[in-house]
């Protein structure tokens, strides 16, 4: 019996470590396509400037809505698949 907390503790330094994997994944892509899209290939000035600080904000915060909504998406069907693996088979 001792086996299974360990188990337990496994799991979920799994789901962690995927966790972290993704959120590192989603915050690289999120630099990368804002600062493409946001800021010019030739910097003019060291600092950013409001169009560009607006640009950034703006395509973060839907990045960032984007990835929520489709977590929640993801989520609601896994539930939905769960719930038809639990009934029984009718033949």
């Amino acid at each position: 019996m001792a086996a299974l907390p360990q188990l337990d503790e496994d799991k979920m330094k799994l789901v962690q470590d995927l966790e972290i994997e993704m959120m590192s994944d989603m915050y690289n892509r999120m630099t990368s396509a804002c600062h493409r899209k946001c800021i010019a290939p030739k910097y003019t000035e060291a600092e950013l400037g409001k169009g560009e600080s607006i640009c950034l904000d703006r395509c973060i915060a839907k990045y960032l809505d984007v990835h929520e909504r489709i977590g929640k998406k993801l989520t609601q069907i896994s539930m939905q698949e769960a719930k038809i693996a639990e009934q029984p088979k009718t033949s």
